[in-house]
């Protein structure tokens, strides 16, 4: 899949991670509906018997699946797994994709919220970032949504965009009012090494400025505040009622199982990976064999993606929640916090750590300055 993609794997407490990648699976597809539907029976018992809060199905475009295998799938994790009444069953897909057939299907199935990669409602934007959608087939995209009676729904947008002017991105905002989008996450465009952006900006054809995007960052809020949407992570905006269940329960470290290529798994102590490569996948999994690798997770690796995920929560770190580690990083723990503190980069109300809204643009950084070192053992 060619252009701009945010790809974060989380879920619900015990809940299912379905991870595709067909770019260049062509004639498979079957194929891989069929694999993931045996790995989930061969790893049945990652999971405790507590029926799924979450099925996402996401990375790369699984929405290039017909929509029998769909069906097909949420059909066999609820009968592996179990899947609760009101489980959120969430469907990662392109505006393109969404046409009215596929829009109909999806409505008369079990997918109940949608994530929307538009990324941008300018044209120019869609072709700096190499979208294969276009700014019409993006609106006419969420026109169709009401139609077909989904109003749990999710949409992305990038900010920080070189030429990307204030009024252009408040002008993107506003479609948010004007659509009525009950929940939208908006991400920073960051500059990957070997893309087509690191190049054109190594050769000083474009600019990315932190400083633009921090602005961005302050509208965002603004705008936030005045259309009553939550701030609720760092980047996940959500009416009332509409957080994302399967994402939020990324952040808070909770277990999930991952299915796919590719696709990461993690239990609380243990992280698991599957293999990349397609037919490697597909011929261990014909096979009877798990194509994973696994990893357990030192108290330094736990600490640090707990510092990591939950400040970027709006309800950040309650002091009680550090007593899942030893008194030695509980210990670090208020050592590096104390100047932060003192700077006012965090804050400390009734008993809860939490980065105040001024400073949540730089989030991830006033994090890593808690992070424990390994060279400090």
């Amino acid at each position: 899949m060619a252009g701009v993609y945010v790809h974060i794997p989380f879920c619900k407490q015990a809940c299912i991670y379905c991870d595709f990648h067909f770019s260049t699976l062509q004639g498979d597809r079957a194929l891989m509906s069929k694999a993931i539907v045996r790995e989930a029976e061969m790893r049945k018992a990652y999971l405790d018997d507590t029926p799924l809060q979450s099925l996402y199905f996401g990375g790369g475009t699984p929405s290039v699946l017909p929509l029998a295998d769909i069906v097909g799938i949420i059909e066999a994790i609820d009968r592996i797994f179990g899947l609760k009444e009101d489980a959120e069953i969430c469907l990662e897909a392109n505006p393109d994709d969404l046409n009215e057939e596929y829009l109909k299907g999806l409505a008369e199935s079990r997918v109940n919220r949608l994530s929307i990669g538009i990324q941008s409602f300018k044209e120019k934007d869609l072709k700096f970032m190499n979208r294969a959608h276009s700014a019409d087939e993006a609106k006419k995209c969420l026109a169709l949504l009401d139609k077909y009676g989904f109003t749990n729904y999710t949409i992305d947008l990038i900010y920080g965009l070189p030429n990307q002017s204030n009024e252009e991105w408040l002008w993107q905002l506003n479609k948010l009012k004007e659509y009525q989008v009950p929940h939208f996450s908006a991400y920073a465009l960051t500059v990957e090494e070997k893309t087509k952006l690191a190049h054109l900006e190594r050769k000083g054809l474009i600019k990315v400025e932190e400083g633009k995007a921090a602005q961005h960052f302050k509208m965002l809020q603004e705008f936030a505040r005045a259309e009553a949407y939550e701030h609720y992570e760092l980047s996940n905006f959500a009416k009332p009622g509409y957080r994302a269940v399967h994402n939020g329960s990324y952040w808070e470290g909770k277990a999930y199982l991952g299915l796919g290529p590719a696709a990461h798994s993690f239990n609380g102590k243990e992280r698991s990976w599957n293999i990349s490569n397609n037919s490697l996948y597909l011929k261990a999994i014909s096979k009877g064999e798990l194509p994973s690798e696994q990893e357990e997770l030192s108290e330094i690796d736990r600490f640090n993606e707990f510092v990591m995920t939950k400040l970027r929560l709006v309800e950040g770190i309650h002091k009680d929640e550090l007593l899942g580690f030893s008194e030695a990083f509980i210990n670090h723990w208020e050592l590096e916090t104390a100047p932060l503190l003192k700077l006012g980069k965090l804050k400390l109300e009734e008993e809860v750590y939490s980065i105040p809204s001024e400073w949540r643009f730089f989030s991830d950084g006033i994090a890593s300055e808690i992070f424990r070192l390994k060279d400090e053992y």
